[in-house]
């Protein structure tokens, strides 16, 4: 597997390289040279889970790391269900959140810790990752414990529930946290200056545990198979997704999946207040405002780091931007979102019901559709009893956690003192 920074196409590594590095010159992407296209999709929708992930992600790596090293590494990250639950005669929610975090992020950061752990398992490795939410539950628990891998986790003080932070925040050991005083995109900001500055870079062997390691975005694929795969079982016609969006990884994850050849209608890009990717598509002009902070916090994202992997799959495909519908939902309009999945009978929280408000807005009578559940309705707790008036009970992983002390540090977000506090930690 080839993969070029999108910013200096010259620069050309293989995905074990990609792992590693993670981000490429000036903050570059790493992409694809070539895209894989499966043959009988009717037959690989008909494989298991696990089974069809071997084949998916073996299309993208057998050639580099053998299937059978490929075939492990599936094993190993997905081992918890997912299923596609009706949320009414038109929708239904690809509920991501049975793993161990409770939350999409699990996909991608189990598959990274797994790639990580099997092809530098003798390096010293340093994860410097930023997150809305639920990428640092994730990331936390897919490396705990893992020998020779340290991670630091950014997150933005003050903006992400209170169980989102005790999730990551309450282990130790090999899990160091920081709480930064400013947004999720100064966090992000943070760790792209990190991975600038040579000192830091080198001499932590730093890497990222974002969705913007390649290696996440291919876990990330597979479940956009099974929710095809699920569908199909009633339904002859193939389906509109809705992704709510905020650093807009999953929705590139589905991209690659169409680009493969699943059949999707087409994609609808939802996000929150944070709305600078549906004004794009709308307008074309790239404006993003100061970042929004809402119930939805795991999209208060107002420049989306992923977005140039969209622009580059659609320009591989030869499709069109206006393949992707752009809806953004207020803070009153996804309230109404949540109830009324509620009043339909589907128990949600804000992420997934602003995608289902978008799928809503944007099917055709004919149409059927699938919105993305991407975190337990439990890990808003506070927001989903407020707005529903109802008691929503914690599952065993956050109940866990509840009662435990944060152990987190506050710091500025002012790379200096990040600097100095990534050599005091690790």
């Amino acid at each position: 597997m080839e993969l070029y920074n999108l910013k200096h196409p010259q620069q050309v590594v293989n995905f074990t390289q990609a792992l590693k590095l993670g981000l490429g010159k000036d903050r570059g992407l790493f992409f694809p040279k070539q895209i894989p296209v499966l043959d009988d999709i009717e037959a690989l929708l008909a494989m298991p889970f696990v089974e069809r992930c071997k084949k998916v992600l073996g299309a993208w790596l057998s050639s580099e790391l053998g299937q059978d090293r490929v075939d492990t590494l599936v094993e190993k990250a997905f081992n918890f269900e997912l299923s596609l639950a009706k949320a009414d005669d038109k929708r239904y929610c690809l509920e991501l959140f049975h793993g161990p975090t409770l939350a999409f992020k699990d996909f991608g950061a189990r598959f990274m810790a797994q790639c990580l752990n099997e092809l530098a398992s003798d390096e010293k490795i340093s994860i410097l990752t930023a997150t809305s939410g639920d990428t640092g539950a994730a990331v936390a628990d897919a490396f705990f414990g893992l020998d020779n891998i340290q991670v630091v986790v950014l997150y933005p003080k003050g903006k992400i529930s209170l169980l989102q932070e005790k999730m990551f925040t309450t282990l130790g050991d090999n899990i160091h946290t920081v709480s930064v005083e400013s947004d999720f995109d100064a966090c992000q900001d943070l760790v792209k200056r990190a991975f600038e500055d040579s000192d830091v870079r080198d001499g932590l062997h730093l890497n990222s545990a974002n969705s913007i390691n390649i290696s996440r975005l291919l876990a990330q694929i597979c479940y956009y198979f099974e929710a095809v795969a699920q569908f199909k079982r009633e339904h002859k016609q193939d389906p509109v997704i809705a992704v709510p969006s905020g650093n807009f990884g999953n929705l590139t994850a589905g991209l690659f999946a169409k680009a493969m050849g699943l059949p999707v209608k087409r994609f609808v890009a939802a996000t929150n207040s944070n709305d600078t990717v549906p004004r794009y598509l709308d307008q074309g002009d790239w404006l993003p405002h100061a970042t929004v902070a809402t119930m939805s916090n795991a999209m208060d994202v107002a420049e989306p780091s992923n977005w140039p992997r969209v622009e580059a799959i659609v320009d591989a495909m030869s499709w069109s931007l206006s393949d992707i519908t752009g809806v953004a939902l207020s803070e009153s309009d996804t309230s109404e979102a949540l109830k009324e999945l509620n009043r339909a009978g589907y128990l949600s929280e804000p992420h997934a019901a602003i995608a289902a408000q978008a799928l809503t807005l944007t099917m055709s009578d004919d149409d059927k559709g699938i919105f993305l559940g991407t975190a337990h309705p439990a890990k808003f707790k506070e927001v989903v009893e407020s707005e529903l008036s109802i008691e929503v009970p914690l599952p065993p992983a956050l109940a866990a956690v509840a009662d435990k002390d944060i152990l987190s540090a506050t710091l500025e977000a002012d790379f200096t003192e990040l600097k100095s506090h990534l050599f005091k930690v690790l």
